[in-house]
């Protein structure tokens, strides 16, 4: 069971939410903070440095511009100038400065690799997606969610012949949080087949959604119960998706099968906690959140809320490209990745955030103080 550690430190920042004119309270408390694994999954919204150690990948951020504003200025392979989503929600979930480390880079450290898993481990790969397929020909090579929870399995293994018996990694992996950011690849993937802009997503994010449940049971069965879900932003507005609009702005396919997918996993969700004893979850609403910005950039501290810092929407980020200099100012870092101020106030909202609007049924604060 996890332990909640540190000072009675309170702290309160206030954002204004346009939508309904009120003012969302975050309190962030040290005592909050838990001293249980972070095991992460996902694509490149979280991914840390996982396509680093896939020689044939093309989907990765091991180059300047990426990591301009992390210390040294060190892109590390990260989507972002600085943290990203999986660093700031693990610091204020826990006790760490960023995210635990890519699971191909604890593998590399044979002699502490075992030891280094009780901290968690982040199995994210930039470019792939809940269907296997998905990135696999584009990027070349990416890790799938399928293959993410095989890894995770391996980790399992491991724990158990660490502390000796599969009661106690039970006991650790029942009090672990697993965050979950996946799926905007899979839609982006589906939109550019698609021949019509009228098509129906439905049929499509009813697949998606069924393949997302199966991935939920494999960590269900392999020991997780925490389970902090991020949405699907409205990546139709994304500066790489407007690039492809005449007009600049949002491809509404895109963002409908965002909606939707949000809405499937509602009653998904609901469903496994009823069904399986001690699933616990909390989802994020990412494209309520997202749209907020867009709809009231200034309102929540941004200037330019439709074109990338980095690049010009089309190109990807390297050397070379257009790079703004107050980045701050700017939502999006590239042609589909937030700014690391933008992952702040995300992971904000989703840790702190007070109601059911943007994060529900409860916060992830909330999820990780579960059963203590």
């Amino acid at each position: 069971m996890a332990i909640m550690v540190g000072k009675v430190v309170m702290f309160v920042l206030y954002y204004a939410l346009a939508n309904d004119n009120m003012m969302m309270t975050v309190r962030a408390a040290l005592d909050y903070k838990t001293d249980a694994p972070i095991f992460i999954f996902g694509d490149s919204t979280v991914d840390v440095g996982t396509n680093n150690y896939l020689k044939k990948c093309t989907a990765k951020a091991d180059h300047p511009y990426h990591g301009i504003d992390f210390p040294h200025s060190k892109p590390t392979g990260r989507f972002s100038n600085g943290k990203n989503a999986a660093d700031q929600i693990a610091s204020l979930l826990g006790n760490y400065k960023v995210s635990p480390p890519p699971f191909l880079a604890l593998l590399n450290r044979k002699s502490t690799f075992k030891r280094n898993l009780l901290r968690g481990a982040n199995f994210a790969s930039g470019g792939s997606g809940i269907f296997s397929a998905t990135g696999q020909i584009y990027y070349h090579k990416v890790i799938c969610m399928e293959e993410q929870i095989q890894q995770f399995a391996t980790v399992r293994e491991n724990i158990t012949e660490l502390l000796g018996s599969s009661k106690a990694a039970d006991d650790l992996l029942q009090s672990s949080i697993y965050l979950i950011s996946i799926g905007s690849n899979d839609l982006f993937e589906y939109a550019a087949a698609q021949i019509f802009a009228t098509a129906n997503p439905k049929p499509f994010v009813s697949n998606l959604t069924q393949a997302y449940a199966a991935r939920l049971t494999k960590l269900y069965e392999l020991g997780a119960r925490k389970f902090a879900i991020v949405g699907i932003p409205p990546i139709g507005c994304c500066p790489g998706a407007r690039a492809y609009n005449a007009t600049g702005g949002c491809i509404d396919l895109i963002n409908d099968g965002a909606r939707l997918f949000y809405k499937s996993m509602q009653p998904l969700l609901t469903g496994f906690s009823l069904l399986f004893k001690g699933f616990k979850y909390s989802l994020g609403n990412t494209y309520a959140m997202t749209m907020n910005v867009i709809d009231n950039p200034r309102g929540n501290g941004f200037k330019e809320v439709k074109s990338a810092c980095c690049g010009n929407g089309t190109s990807i980020c390297r050397v070379g490209v257009n790079l703004c200099s107050n980045r701050g100012d700017f939502l999006y870092w590239d042609h589909f990745h937030p700014t690391d101020k933008a992952s702040e106030l995300a992971a904000l909202t989703l840790v702190y955030g007070e109601g059911t609007e943007y994060v529900t049924p409860i916060n992830f604060s909330s999820l990780a103080m579960v059963g203590l």
